[in-house]
């Protein structure tokens, strides 16, 4: 069968109009001897795609289709290509591409080289042409971050797993998550919920963190073994010294008193922030903060491939389901997921379906 040399996806011309989408063709880069082509069949709606395209991180490369957590079929693999099959269903996430070959890369830091280029958004070397995301027809993608999908995984449950899962599973895993360490999740939403069910599932202690109640129930139901919500008076002093590891997913930071948080780490227990929030918003960081307890402060980002396929295989194995709400992709669904997601509206992860109704079989 022919292979298509234009792409066609769900554009937006700028954060001007960015709940307008249009459905353009566009050229993805040169097909190159490591690439796989990929026919989409879903794709997983991040924080990210809204932060982008609404002009809230900044001037972007417009026009954009964006989407990272996509799960297809491989449909061409480049003669080179050892890791994927013709025909396999694979996943993409918010990376495509890194040197390989620096001393990041060389040690599964791969997420972590300066040559780093994202799934969307990016440009690609020598080229001049803007990488596109998951709400299109296909996406063409180096094969080291191309990852069969396990067969006991539904493809829209596993695609949220590939920004959202990754971004909580790599800091759990690098941080010591298991049995015997207590767990704590702040934010429970895409990330956070992943969060919850992997620290769960690596056999950790959990406690999700929020600022109501409002999340409470569904914690509980995720599996998590406590719930403390900050709007309560003294909501940390029962816990004081007593978490060994705690990953903050919110993406605010208003009204946030770090120092309650960082008072439940036990000496030298960790805390690391994967949210990104918009703007100059920030955390104000005093030395003191650390002096009672010599508490870690750091961050994270996305994760390897390696622990890519850890995580799917443990998700697979442990019967993990992300809470996922399905949308058909069209312009009018994905002014409305947009629209939800910015207002927070949404349990816990949309993921856009049903593409060969827009992009044909």
């Amino acid at each position: 069968m022919p292979y298509p040399e234009q792409f066609t996806g769900f554009q937006v011309n700028g954060p001007d109009t960015w709940l307008e989408f249009h459905k353009n063709e566009f050229r993805p880069k040169p097909f190159g001897d490591y690439d796989v082509d990929i026919k989409i069949e879903c794709c997983g709606v991040c924080g990210s795609d809204v932060h982008t395209i609404s002009g809230g991180w900044g001037e972007q490369r417009f026009p954009l289709a964006v989407g990272h957590e996509i799960v297809g079929k491989a449909i061409r693999v480049g003669p080179k290509v050892t890791l994927i099959k013709e025909g396999q269903r694979v996943g993409v996430g918010a990376q495509s591409y890194s040197c390989l070959d620096c001393r990041q890369c060389n040690n599964d830091n791969e997420t972590y080289c300066k040559h780093q280029l994202d799934t969307y958004g990016a440009v690609w070397p020598d080229t001049g042409i803007v990488s596109q995301g998951g709400y299109s027809s296909h996406v063409r993608t180096h094969e080291h971050w191309v990852f069969p999908i396990p067969e006991a995984l539904p493809s829209t449950v596993a695609a949220p797993m590939l920004c959202a899962g990754l971004t909580a599973y790599s800091p759990l895993v690098r941080n010591g998550c298991g049995p015997g360490k207590k767990v704590g999740i702040v934010g429970l939403g895409g990330i956070g919920h992943l969060g919850l069910l992997f620290a769960k599932a690596l056999g950790a202690e959990v406690w999700a963190i929020s600022r109501t109640h409002a999340k409470e129930a569904d914690a509980l139901k995720m599996g998590a073994d406590g719930f403390l919500a900050t709007s309560d008076k003294d909501w940390n002093a029962p816990h004081a010294m007593t978490f060994d590891l705690i990953v903050n997913t919110a993406n605010s930071f208003a009204g946030f008193d770090l120092d309650a948080y960082l008072s439940l780490l036990d000496v030298h227990g960790k805390w690391v922030s994967v949210g990104l929030p918009e703007g100059d918003e920030g955390i104000k960081v005093r030395n003191q903060t650390f002096l009672s307890n010599g508490c870690f402060f750091g961050s994270s980002h996305l994760g390897s491939r390696k622990e890519t396929l850890a995580m799917l295989q443990l998700a697979a194995d442990k019967g993990i389901r992300t809470w996922v709400q399905e949308y058909p992709i069209s312009d009018k669904n994905l002014a409305e997921v947009m629209t939800k997601l910015e207002k927070n509206d949404v349990k816990y992860r949309f993921c856009m379906t049903n593409y060969e109704d827009q992009f044909g079989a």
